[in-house]
């Protein structure tokens, strides 16, 4: 199975793509889609959602787990992180793929078995349950591939069918 994990943000959009047989998990490709900062929210709407659409045509996942909404401080910014959550539920709708949110929380937990784990943290498991060389790098594509890592890990648990419903 291949899944394609999401960490949204408007100045960069992380992504992460791990086949999984629900034990063994092998990276096939992390980054980030950054659209150029002076582009109207619009634009980079579009830049996001072409290049999703893009990445899901090459890598053609069999699901999308993206990280779920969190409560923001400023009301603007938890808004357009609402807009780029839905381009992203847009371009998996339209390949017809399955979508599952997770919380940030419940990523941390499957991640680092600690739901309030720094980002650090979470990156160096990421590391080492893809075998990657190093400590990991804290980011915005390990986020995307901790993401991916939490839905192969919930494979068969009730916790992610009752999550098998709207993103």
């Amino acid at each position: 199975m291949i899944i394609l994990g999401v960490d949204p943000g408007s100045a960069r959009t992380g992504y992460g793509a791990i086949a999984t047989d629900g034990r063994r998990h092998r990276l096939l490709e992390m980054g980030a889609l950054a659209p150029p900062a002076r582009l109207e929210l619009h634009q980079r709407l579009h830049f996001i959602h072409e290049g999703m659409a893009g990445l899901i045509a090459r890598l053609r996942p069999d699901a999308v787990a993206v990280e779920d909404v969190f409560h923001a401080a400023n009301t603007r910014t938890a808004l357009v992180l609402g807009h780029v959550r839905g381009v992203i539920l847009l371009s998996a709708a339209e390949a017809g793929l399955p979508v599952h949110a997770f919380p940030p929380a419940t990523v941390k937990v499957q991640i680092t078995g600690f739901g309030r784990a720094q980002k650090a943290q979470v990156a160096l498991m990421v590391a080492r349950l893809l075998g990657l060389p190093g400590d990991g790098e804290p980011g915005d594509a390990a986020d995307a591939l901790a993401v991916a890592l939490c839905r192969a890990h919930l494979q068969g648990s009730p916790l992610l069918a009752a999550r098998g419903g709207p993103a």
